[in-house]
């Protein structure tokens, strides 16, 4: 494995356990603070592309097809739980546009898994 590849690896990964584990704090806080639409988003976002994340960063199929998808599916979701979580504790988002791009980079990492299969899949 490259240089590159293990440096992309162990990023996927590191940003795979983060959403897992604020999936997990997410979906607790939810349960104990009633309804909060903010949390019960954040955990179902983070433990929707977690798994998705994990499979990227353990998958044998490499290439700048599965990294871009990997690192579009972790900088959305970051982006997105991020902004909410400062919605719900600050009272304002991360920036203007947060969701919304975070959101976007979700969408095109989901993309960039489609054209990776065909591109890179055997």
């Amino acid at each position: 494995m490259s240089q590159a590849n293990s440096l992309s690896r162990r990023l996927t990964l590191t940003a795979t356990g983060l959403i897992g584990a604020v999936g997990i704090i997410s979906a607790a806080a939810a349960s104990h603070a009633g309804e909060s639409r903010n949390l019960s988003a954040i955990a179902l976002i983070c433990l929707a592309h977690g798994p998705a994340l994990l499979a990227l960063g353990l998958g044998s199929q490499r290439g700048r097809g599965w990294s871009l998808a990997a690192a579009l599916l972790a900088i959305g979701t970051l982006i997105f739980a991020g902004d909410l979580g400062f919605r719900e504790w600050q009272g304002q988002g991360v920036f203007p546009g947060a969701a919304p791009i975070g959101g976007t980079a979700m969408i095109g990492g989901w993309i960039a898994v489609v054209l990776a299969a065909w591109i890179h899949g055997k």
